[in-house]
């Protein structure tokens, strides 16, 4: 080899493996280098929209609650570009949106482990050496440009992101161009050819479904809104947010549910739904601002918001139309929508594995879904075999809960994942982090018997 093997390197360069680099990058004789296809680091460029802002407080950036002591905190990035002060006095504890990409921007072009325009083509498993192998191809500004050779790593972590998901029914009509069926994900992008629709639907009851109908009605002339929202849920449901709600994004309720049997794991995961995919009470008081003052002068706003809509079907019934076979869940009614525009924000999933991990599937260990083990560490359970680790990065909601995609868990992740590959504690992370004790241990009295015997004792008046 002409180069010694890095000690870790790190599959795609999103916030979480942004997050895991620059803890990192502290850490001494450790020697880490991450890759990403993009010419440098973009998050979700589509739905970075003026007003939106994060659903987690600003304390969750990068490093903060793991090392509060960092270069790389969202406070040093303020102060780095002298914006202290009027950060103190604007009083937000959410920032925007475009705020948090600016400061994930600003650690990623000071941080010289992380190398963009780099695809990562193969992952393998070098026995004779004990590393994995990792084939990459340097991308130029028109695709290829040529292939640096393969980096050798003793361990790994996979930090590929998600991707659009888009509805069976609407994948033809998405994929076919010149039509506008358009994911959320490039919303920014195509906003003024929506705007110019004459009908347009946004399809999805989550914040980003939210968040565009929002910006649509804004730019809609009154009594001409013509905008529909629909979505599979039986509600415009607000997302859970009270104190003690939110610690279910706690390390505490992480390890608990990675503790669970795995069929209770599936059962929990998408009946805790409204945790994480519903829309916060402020967007939907924004929501409902706009279309009351859409009624001072008498009438109503031509907007229809139907929850508990299903699209099983579409088609185009003519040049620039477009048709949404639409059925109620609860009612079992069926009707058709034509319109002239869609926006599909129903989310997004992880980006499958199996391909890029495909040389080494003799190896993995499965469950009985066919998905990766993933052990408490953030680890892939794979034979014995194999001495290096695989570490995965928002690619185990089936094992450790709804917390794998939330941002506020980024860097007790990171730092996690960092204690177990050094064997040591390179960040001294906390015991106990939630007022809640999810579950009761085994053997364990709910009630100290003391307590248990004075309920029992009546008062001296008899009650």
């Amino acid at each position: 080899m002409s180069t010694p093997p890095h000690d870790l390197v790190g599959i795609g360069i999103g916030p979480f493996n942004l997050s895991l680099a620059a803890l990192a990058h502290p850490l001494p004789g450790l020697r880490a280098a991450f890759y990403d296809q993009k010419p440098h680091f973009t998050w979700h460029p589509g739905l970075l929209l003026d007003d939106a802002t994060l659903q987690v407080p600003f304390l969750a950036d990068l490093v903060t609650l793991a090392d509060p002591t960092s270069p790389w905190t969202f406070l040093n990035h303020l102060r780095a570009r002298e914006r202290l002060y009027p950060f103190y006095f604007a009083e937000s504890f959410h920032i925007r949106r475009t705020e948090f990409d600016a400061y994930c921007r600003w650690v990623a072009d000071r941080l010289p482990a992380l190398h963009f325009g780099h695809r990562v083509d193969s992952v393998g498993w070098d026995p004779e050496r004990a590393l994995f192998e990792v084939g990459l191809t340097r991308l130029g500004p028109r695709g290829s440009g040529g292939t640096p050779g393969p980096v050798h790593a003793r361990h790994l972590v996979l930090g590929v992101g998600t991707e659009p998901r888009v509805p069976e029914p609407l994948r033809p009509l998405a994929d076919a161009p010149g039509v506008p069926v358009i994911h959320s994900d490039d919303y920014l992008t195509h906003r003024d050819t929506l705007l110019a629709a004459g009908h347009i639907t946004v399809v999805g009851t989550g914040q980003s479904g939210a968040e565009i109908f929002l910006d649509l009605l804004r730019h809609r002339p009154a009594g001409r809104e013509r905008l529909h929202w629909i979505g599979r849920t039986g509600a415009f449901a607000p997302m859970e947010y009270s104190k003690i709600g939110l610690e279910h994004f706690t390390p505490d309720h992480t390890r608990y549910f990675h503790a669970l049997p795995e069929p209770v794991r599936d059962r929990l995961v998408p009946a805790q739904w409204q945790l994480h995919k519903a829309v916060d009470a402020a967007t939907l008081a924004a929501v409902h601002d706009e279309l009351y003052r859409r009624t001072l002068d008498g009438g109503w706003p031509d907007t229809v918001l139907t929850p508990a809509v299903h699209v099983h079907a579409a088609g185009r019934p003519g040049p620039g139309r477009i048709e949404l076979h639409l059925e109620h869940t609860v009612q079992g009614t069926r009707t058709r929508l034509t319109t002239d525009a869609v926006v599909l924000a129903t989310g997004h999933r992880g980006r499958p594995l199996d391909d890029l991990l495909a040389p080494l599937d003799p190896y993995l260990r499965r469950d009985r879904a066919g998905r990766p083990r993933v052990d408490a560490h953030y680890r892939l359970a794979l034979d014995p075999a194999v001495s290096g680790g695989i570490y995965v990065q928002n690619a185990e909601l089936h094992t450790h809960g709804v917390g794998a995609p939330d941002l506020g868990l980024a860097a007790w992740r990171s730092a996690t994942i960092l204690n177990h590959l050094t064997g040591g504690p390179a960040y001294p992370l906390p015991a106990r982090t939630a007022f809640t004790t999810f579950g009761l241990r085994p053997g364990t009295p709910q009630v100290p018997p003391a307590r248990q015997a004075a309920r029992l004792t009546p008062l001296a008046d008899g009650t």
